[in-house]
């Protein structure tokens, strides 16, 4: 490579991010975590034709630009009908989705949004509920983010407000996760396969085939079954 290429190369790049800053500033300042799935395609595109500009020398760079343009200027025009139209922001961006309501797991929401109870859980203790059961409300919004409503009993305080001393936290255990017996968690929490079997008899199951999960804290099994609907479709957008 001469240095005529390398400087060529130098103006491109530059060239290129003098375009993708009018493109930014006319799509509009928005986070990573706030772009709609529209936007994130769009985004991706750009960043391909970038590369393709900078790199390939077939490429005519002005095209590239103009490709650029076209792209920020289609996603305005999407961003502004959505801010006028409630039925077109549904189908570009999304609605939110309710994954517990009242304290119950809605399966449905888990399938619509395509994440596992393993995959919610998760998201649940980075948020710092390692208990699931102190959750009314979570619902997952249009970015992904996942937000929640703890029940009052786990609104945090501080221990000075309650004005006793701090108890030793307990993770909580998975017994059951898609109507499967997880057996070493069950003997791990010091119980058995009939125990369990017995706690669900008791609360009105007939198998564990019923159940989407089941945890184990504070000495006593909590169940969470299938098929459980929101009534809440419409009341989040």
């Amino acid at each position: 490579m001469d240095i005529e290429e390398s400087l060529m190369i130098v103006f491109k790049c530059l060239a290129s991010i003098f375009a993708l800053f009018i493109v930014t500033k006319i799509v509009g300042k928005k986070q990573v975590s706030q772009l709609s799935l529209f936007d994130y395609v769009i985004g991706i595109s750009i960043g391909n034709f970038i590369a393709e500009m900078v790199v390939n020398k077939e490429v005519n760079f002005f095209d590239g630009v103009l490709a650029m343009l076209t792209f920020g200027i289609v996603s305005y025009i999407v961003s502004y009908i959505s801010m006028k139209s409630i039925n077109f922001r549904r189908l570009i961006i999304g609605v939110p989705t309710v994954i517990i309501e009242d304290g119950k797991i809605i399966e449905s929401g888990l399938k619509k949004t395509n994440i596992d109870i393993n995959d919610f859980l998760e998201q649940c203790r980075i948020q710092g509920y390692f208990n699931i059961d102190d959750i009314s409300y979570a619902i997952m919004e249009a970015s992904g983010d996942i937000s929640i409503l703890p029940k009052s009993k786990a609104t945090p305080v501080t221990r000075s407000d309650m004005k006793t001393k701090g108890e030793k936290a307990l993770l909580t255990a998975n017994l059951i996760i898609d109507g499967e017996m997880l057996e070493n968690n069950i003997k791990g929490c010091n119980l058995t396969i009939n125990k369990v079997r017995d706690e669900l008899r008791k609360q009105g199951y007939s198998n564990a085939d019923q159940i989407l999960l089941a945890v184990y804290s504070n000495n006593k099994i909590i169940f969470y079954e299938k098929d459980v609907d929101t009534k809440n479709h419409s009341l989040l957008e």
